[in-house]
């Protein structure tokens, strides 16, 4: 029992919800590991909560009085990766009117959460090695070593280890930084965790946003447990913010659950469970591929409503047609050949995962006018991963 009122205290001071085995163990981790000043490799799918859990490891640690500075790797470019993290001397390139500490330094003390690692241009993992192994950096164009007392914590979405046999990640690094380790299970391996993530949300943004709200009715509820959820816990707490919003009875009922889920289990129209070969054909397992797939096409379904809005706004109004299972054309199915509305993502019998993933990429583009920046905030990648594909698939 003691134990028992232990971690429920835990859940409450980090926020990480869930009764299951398998959050039960992470909870154990994080209070294993807090303590210490090791490096942590964090890995799980997109949504799943890592930065909760990094956030959770440094409040929990001796250096909780200190910063806690987290930094996206994949959002930031090749060139500006380097100084972002080690900062850099004035006139070290052009545009450097002045010194610039870099986020190593203005973690002194504390811990730096290294997000999407995997994405680091070889260059900048030589620097992150040497900062694990004698803690001492150059900032970009200085001559004086710096020596900071930090703590790192990394995650991917990724396998490191593919990474790593790819070539595309230092096998020195990822050792360095896989000293300890946790795995976030994705939402559809701890479906009994559901029930209090959706009575959590529910609370949460019926306060927000100041409604009088009963809840959720049990018919509901169970379509939701049910459900795939490719996008994981981010996922779920944007459709409860919208249902909360949008729900007309101040309950959720099983009418406001969008059609996708409630008669398919998933916002998407499909979703695979195999490998798959990458752009370059190397025939490696491509789940990250995929991964980035799900998302965005996750994250472009539950904002429709929005872009719809914003798509009527323009000159000359275009229409969004919504794609799901029940829309996808079969061999079986004589058609009319006829253009694609922009704004669609339009899913053909035949077409490859490839093929998907540059259409969505390709949508982006249309709706943000060309702005890659803009198209990777959509597709919820960075925008050097944005680029990596768009030479990829040629559309550079």
């Amino acid at each position: 029992m003691r134990r028992l009122i232990e971690r429920r205290k835990l859940q409450q001071r980090t926020g990480i919800i869930g009764e299951s085995p398998a959050i039960q163990e992470v909870l154990v981790k994080i209070e294993q590991m807090a303590p210490v000043s090791s490096t942590v490799l964090i890995e799980g799918e997109s949504g799943t909560g890592k930065e909760l859990v990094a956030r959770a490891i440094h409040d929990l640690s001796p250096r909780r009085g200190k910063p806690f500075i987290a930094v996206n790797c994949a959002a930031i470019p090749d060139t500006l990766l380097e100084s972002e993290l080690f900062g850099h001397e004035k006139g070290a390139f052009t545009g450097a009117a002045e010194r610039r500490l870099g986020r190593f330094e203005l973690a002194e003390g504390g811990t730096i959460f290294l997000d999407e690692v995997g994405e680091m241009a070889p260059a900048t993992q030589v620097k992150t090695l040497r900062v694990l192994e004698d803690r001492t950096f150059f900032r970009v164009g200085g001559t004086q070593a710096i020596k900071v007392d930090v703590r790192v914590i990394a995650a991917t979405n990724k396998s490191l280890k593919e990474e790593v046999a790819l070539g595309r990640f230092r096998d020195d690094l990822f050792y360095r930084l896989n000293v300890l380790h946790i795995y976030l299970p994705p939402l559809r391996e701890r479906k009994t965790d559901i029930p209090l993530l959706v009575r959590r949300f529910v609370a949460e943004f019926a306060k927000q946003h100041g409604r009088s709200f009963k809840g959720i009715t049990p018919e509901a509820l169970q379509i939701l447990v049910d459900a795939e959820w490719p996008g994981n816990i981010r996922q779920l707490r944007n459709l409860i913010e919208s249902m909360v919003v949008l729900a007309p009875e101040g309950e959720i009922r099983a009418s406001d659950i969008p059609k996708d889920i409630r008669e398919h289990g998933s916002l998407l129209p499909m979703r695979l469970l195999g490998p798959s070969r990458d752009v370059g054909g190397t025939g490696a397992v491509g789940a990250q591929e995929l991964e980035f797939i799900f998302r965005s096409l996750v994250e472009l379904k539950l904002q429709v409503e929005e872009l719809r809005r914003r798509l009527e706004e323009r000159p000359g109004r275009v229409e969004v047609i919504e794609v799901g299972p029940g829309s996808a054309v079969t061999s079986g199915t004589p058609i009319e050949a006829a253009p694609v509305p922009e704004g669609e993502v339009l899913y053909r019998a035949g077409m490859t995962m490839a093929d998907v993933e540059r259409a969505a990429i390709e949508a982006a583009l249309r709706e943000t006018q060309g702005n890659r920046r803009k198209a990777a905030e959509i597709l919820g990648i960075g925008e050097r991963t944005l680029y990596r594909k768009l030479k990829a698939y040629q559309l550079v």
